[in-house]
């Protein structure tokens, strides 16, 4: 009798454990805090009006596209989400991963270097000037706005000196990096392999952190929520997966930018560093009180920032096949801002994750290509991307200010 009374508390808990998953959602965005809700919506709303207006949207060879036009712009608007969740800016992503271009051609190209000397050499520039940027911003106390500002223009005029009267240095087509960017795809056994990793990382990483809440006697999720939820991010992944393939599949530079997305996630929500982060952007003073060496945790921020741009540049070359003066400039440091915002980081510091560089370089890509597709003027396209961000900073303010009447009750 006993143990039949056990397993049905165990059962009613764990009911209760799927239950309170959905109420705490429901609880979460009453108070203000919506997560990634809206750019979910509005992905859903964009993909259906696109896929309306033409059905080319959503056909696997599009899809695929708009992957490998997403991870070089995606890594760069992953690094702005490192510094807006400081509360700060970085305006210069765009020329930094222009140079990094330009450093890559001229180093590979016309001093025949070996390409991963290269890519060393402008990811470890790139480093140094987001070091350079946090000693500006930690002994002088210059505004991140004025420090990178002047970063854009300056690192624009280096990068056109850089690549010479010539303006263009084309990479070799044959070259592991062009084909890494533009003709490696995963094999289909490897690609539902990630899938099914992904899944087991997910209830195990839930898994583990719902025993140290129990230890501590918090609530926790159950185990049948955890295992719903690997089973629908399996499900959901396998099915990607498997639409992707009906033509080339799913590119390595994806895989590769969705990887540094998993990396920073842990390392955000996980760390000791990443708790910092989020503690510094929340209330700079009260983190300082609290013992974070808050200029460590800045200089942090804005040399991971211009590495992710350093990064980001070399791939959009590789993409490109060619490295000119027009890399990295157009709309790219745009994109990258307002990817790392519509994703759902907010502009006042100290809340927004790793995913949200992910979704939001989504939706200005689907902006982009479903745009192309029917073969309206960019200007449409500056002007959609415009109002979506702008949505995405209303959201960001009003669930703010809900969060503040919400605490104060």
């Amino acid at each position: 009798m006993t143990v039949t009374t056990d397993r049905q508390d165990e059962r009613l808990r764990e009911r209760a454990g799927l239950a309170g998953a959905v109420t705490d959602v429901i609880e979460r965005a009453r108070g203000g805090d919506l997560g990634v809700i809206p750019v979910v919506v509005g992905l859903v709303v964009i993909w259906t009006v696109l896929q309306v207006l033409n059905p080319i949207f959503l056909s696997s060879a599009n899809l695929v596209n708009l992957t490998l036009e997403s991870a070089a712009v995606g890594i760069i608007a992953l690094g702005v989400v490192c510094v807006l969740l400081v509360g700060q800016i970085d305006l210069s992503v765009g020329s930094v991963s222009g140079l990094s271009g330009a450093v890559l051609a001229v180093l590979f190209v016309s001093e025949g270097l070996p390409v991963w000397l290269a890519i060393g050499a402008s990811v470890l520039m790139g480093a140094v000037i987001g070091w350079l940027y946090g000693q500006l911003f930690n002994r002088f106390g210059v505004p991140s706005f004025v420090i990178t500002l002047a970063g854009l223009l300056g690192f624009l005029g280096l990068q056109l000196y850089v690549l010479g009267a010539k303006g263009s240095i084309n990479l070799p087509f044959d070259s592991a990096l062009v084909n890494f960017a533009q003709l490696d795809f995963v094999p289909a056994w490897l690609s539902y392999t990630f899938a099914g990793i992904a899944a087991v990382w997910l209830f195990a990483s839930g898994f583990l952190h719902a025993q140290q809440r129990r230890r501590a006697g918090l609530s926790a999720r159950s185990v049948t929520t955890l295992a719903a939820r690997s089973v629908a991010l399996l499900v959901v992944l396998a099915f990607v997966v498997w639409y992707l393939g009906q033509t080339r599949g799913v590119g390595w530079m994806f895989v590769f930018f969705v990887a540094l997305v998993l990396i920073m996630h842990y390392l955000l929500s996980r760390t000791k560093w990443g708790r910092a982060v989020y503690a510094v952007g929340g209330n700079v003073e009260a983190a300082r009180r609290a013992g974070i060496n808050v200029r460590a945790i800045y200089t942090s921020v804005f040399v991971l920032c211009s590495t992710f741009a350093a990064v980001g540049g070399i791939l959009a070359a590789a993409r490109l096949a060619a490295a000119n003066q027009s890399s990295g400039g157009g709309d790219v440091n745009l994109n990258a801002i307002a990817a790392a915002v519509i994703g759902g980081t907010s502009l006042f510091g100290g809340r927004g994750t790793a995913f949200g560089a992910l979704l939001g370089v989504i939706v200005i890509q689907s902006i982009s290509s479903g745009l192309t597709l029917l073969n309206l003027d960019s200007s449409i396209r500056f002007v959609v991307t415009g109002v979506v961000l702008l949505l995405a900073v209303v959201v960001d303010s009003v669930s703010r200010r809900s969060r503040t009447s919400h605490g104060r009750a």
